[in-house]
């Protein structure tokens, strides 16, 4: 068994399409369709299902691709283990982002590639949900996120920051001069929130739920920048975690509450490979 048909395997399995799966490797289907045929016959089980042009996993197959996953990125560990001795000349950092991060992290990203210029640095921005979801499948190597309750025993978490969460409005609102507003308040409020599946939201969900309050949520947008537009109009309002807020034409209130703090985190692979250049940047974030 070798390591190029565990990855013809997998691109095959990913695409369902011998024809797509070889063009994307860069090979002849023959050479892609004999290959996997000789670590069918190695493993003495179909893992493919051929219907004409179509194919599909088999029960085999399905089972045998965490396995071969697995090899592949242990593999990987073991190259990046040796390109770590090069002293951070090399090497690659991906990273998974929130939004409400963009700004704070957009600093420390400036102060890393000026301190290791050859790391090449790719940054993911998602929701909580997305990045987690894309952690688990070795895509990243940690994610920054809002996390107040870690529980998954194969995840490793490393808080970083405490953010308050904040009413946001336009700097010419009768509200803009107020210290701080009560949750009560805010439910009363023309609100435009960020959709669902981000983190923020769902946490204000459980607030007013536990505090028996409707919010008055007339919009839903998924871009931060269009809810500040919204927002400067001073017809409506929104909730964000301060460290979102950096437009100089509307303000932050901190609404009242002990609960109204969040934890940002680093968020990795417990039993990953953490690079060298990883470290280095974990370092700077815990400067922020």
């Amino acid at each position: 068994m070798e390591l190029r048909q565990l990855k013809y395997f997998l691109k095959a399995k990913e695409l369902l399409n011998f024809t797509e799966a070889a063009k994307a490797l860069n090979i002849s289907q023959s050479t892609l369709s004999q290959q996997i045929k000789q670590l069918e016959d190695e493993l003495n089980v179909p893992l493919f299902n051929r219907i004409g042009k179509r194919i599909t996993l088999t029960e085999a197959g399905g089972l045998f691709e965490t396995y071969a996953f697995q090899c592949i990125n242990r593999a990987n560990e073991g190259l990046l283990l040796l390109q770590d001795l090069k002293n951070l000349n090399t090497g690659k950092i991906t990273v998974g982002v929130i939004y409400s991060m963009r700004i704070l992290f957009a600093k420390t990203l400036i102060q890393f590639a000026q301190q290791y210029p050859n790391i090449k640095i790719q940054v993911v921005f998602g929701t909580t949900k997305d990045l987690l979801d894309k952690l688990n499948s070795h895509q990243f190597d940690f994610v920054l996120i809002f996390h107040e309750k870690p529980n998954e025993p194969h995840l490793k978490y490393q808080p970083i920051l405490t953010s308050n969460m904040v009413l946001v409005t336009a700097k010419k609102s009768s509200l803009a001069s107020k210290k701080t507003i009560s949750l009560h308040e805010v439910a009363a409020l023309p609100l435009a929130l960020p959709f669902s599946g981000y983190s923020t939201i769902q946490f204000f969900e459980e607030v007013f739920s536990q505090k028996n309050l409707e919010p008055n949520i007339c919009m839903e947008i998924n871009d931060i920048p269009t809810l500040f537009e919204i927002v400067k109009t001073g017809h409506w309002h929104t909730i964000l975690s301060d460290t979102s807020v950096n437009d100089p034409e509307v303000v932050g209130i901190p609404i009242e509450g002990e609960n109204m703090k969040r934890t940002i985190m680093i968020i990795s692979l417990k039993e990953a490979y953490e690079k060298q250049a990883v470290k280095k940047l974990y370092e700077l974030l815990r400067g922020i």
